[in-house]
């Protein structure tokens, strides 16, 4: 199979003189660029359709809101986290050169997460009454449990979606997803306006216009898999053993999303527990805000994170512990540097970034404070992301899930509640707690990955894909 162009060209238009330092370098950003630029346009659709709904008036935007987020704590990120598994499985059976095990393992996740969707789909059925148990307004309620309803068709779409990026990533083909991403983005402009306006579906039609666009931009991607050279030996067709040794894929999607979860529950914990501090309506319009800005920017370690991941199963699996070890240490310092800068940009921007979302001085100053603390924060953000990625990459989602567990829900969480309603510094204490558990949870991260065995991992690796390859002929 010829080699992507990631891991051939640029190794073959290096100079003799060029660092592997500098070739790692240029690996990775080729991946990361593409990587993040799909992540924020696969981000947008559904931000794109709560601001088309945010026109039809405020009980509309407060359910879209809430119907959103509940869908992304109970759904969206438990499919983003189960097939991130992916990113072990596809990518060491990659590097170790068993092609064929990229098309079943897709097939098995797929299985898998459609089953899981399928679950959702019965809670999400629920979600005015469960907001209703839970004292949230009646109005909002029911309105969140009607829009939500419309998005239970995106729900089951996003996992293949999933599923297919994660394929096509492992195998460093990265500007397939970005384009058809911003494709999908584009056009969904058109699809809302139609939905929402023209056929006069109202919010409804801004829900069922997420199922679309993600269907169109899995389609592309299925076409682009189906049909392009670079994938007819990662696919080769449906096959049986889709269907064979499901709980052994569970093993490893199970806590890979509950590394994902973990930390996505605790962040939006803080915007429920900034509705209990005095002055509810302005912490809880600051907390979000600060929280859309560091998600926006998040995309940016994130897209770091996925190439990582890539390059470490991906050399593991070739049975290079070495080549591994050298990309995690280029992907850490890659990951400073993006923290700092883009942490002291925050803090430059801090008197001027509250008047993107607000004209109301009282939420544009207290914005310019939260904004250093934001800062700081990213810089511990950016580096647990990139080491994340290590740890997906080694297969060592159990003990992420743990550390995730430990620094966000004993440190990170009480440690908000002690400083906003102890110390009684509000929505900044919240942000300094959850800070707290960042630093944790890096500091764990960046132990366990200074003291991996590479040679360990990569002998891991190798028995994970041989435990589970099988003759091409066996695929049908």
């Amino acid at each position: 199979m010829e080699e992507p162009l990631v891991g051939s060209n640029i190794e073959k238009t290096a100079g003799p003189k060029e660092s592997l330092v500098v070739t790692e370098v240029k690996k990775q950003l080729y991946l990361a660029g593409p990587l993040i630029a799909g992540c924020l346009l696969q981000n947008v659709v559904q931000m794109i359709s709560v601001m088309f709904v945010g026109h039809l008036g405020e009980l509309a935007l407060s359910s879209a809101s809430i119907a959103t987020s509940f869908a992304g704590v109970t759904g969206f990120s438990l499919l983003a986290g189960m097939a991130s598994s992916l990113d072990t499985l596809c990518g060491q059976a990659f590097g170790a050169k068993q092609y064929h095990l990229l098309g079943i393992y897709k097939q098995r996740a797929v299985l898998v997460l459609t089953m899981v969707s399928a679950v959702v789909a019965i809670v999400w059925s629920y979600t005015g009454q469960i907001l209703l148990l839970v004292g949230q307004d009646p109005e909002i309620a029911m309105g969140a449990g009607s829009y939500i309803r419309w998005l239970i068709p995106a729900l089951f779409v996003y996992g293949l979606l999933q599923c297919h990026v994660r394929f096509l990533q492992t195998q460093n083909i990265v500007l397939p997803v970005m384009m058809s991403s911003g494709v999908t983005a584009l056009n969904h402009v058109l699809v809302c306006w139609l939905l929402v306006y023209k056929l006069g579906m109202g919010n409804k039609g801004a829900a069922l216009a997420n199922a679309i666009s993600y269907l169109a931009n899995v389609s592309i991607l299925a076409i682009y898999i189906r049909v392009s050279p670079t994938c007819k030996n990662t696919w080769i067709g449906v096959s049986k053993e889709a269907f064979r040794d499901l709980f052994s894929f569970m093993r490893l999607a199970v806590p890979s999303a509950l590394m994902v979860c973990l930390e996505w529950w605790s962040f939006e914990l803080l915007v429920l527990l900034s509705g209990l501090l005095p002055n509810p309506k302005l912490e809880a319009s600051v907390l979000s805000i600060c929280l859309n800005t560091s998600s926006l920017i998040f995309m940016i370690p994130f897209g770091l994170g996925a190439a990582i991941s890539t390059r470490v199963s991906n050399e593991l699996g070739a049975g290079r512990p070495q080549a591994a070890r050298l990309a995690t240490r280029v992907t850490m310092a890659m990951g400073l540097v993006t923290g700092v800068s883009l942490g002291l940009l925050m803090i430059l921007v801090r008197n001027v970034w509250g008047y993107s979302y607000s004209n109301e001085k009282e939420v544009v100053e207290y914005i310019s404070r939260m904004m250093p603390i934001l800062g700081i924060a990213f810089v511990f953000d950016d580096l647990q992301c990139v080491l994340s990625g290590v740890v997906r990459g080694c297969g060592l989602q159990k003990i992420g899930a743990c550390v995730n567990l430990s620094a966000y829900y004993l440190v990170g969480v009480p440690a908000a509640l002690c400083f906003a309603f102890f110390y009684h510094f509000g929505g900044m204490g919240l942000w300094f707690g959850i800070m707290c558990g960042l630093v944790v949870q890096m500091l764990l991260l960046l132990s366990i990955t200074m003291y991996t065995d590479w040679e360990k991992e990569a002998s891991k690796a190798k028995d994970r894909v041989f435990s589970s390859s099988l003759p091409i002929d066996m695929a049908t």
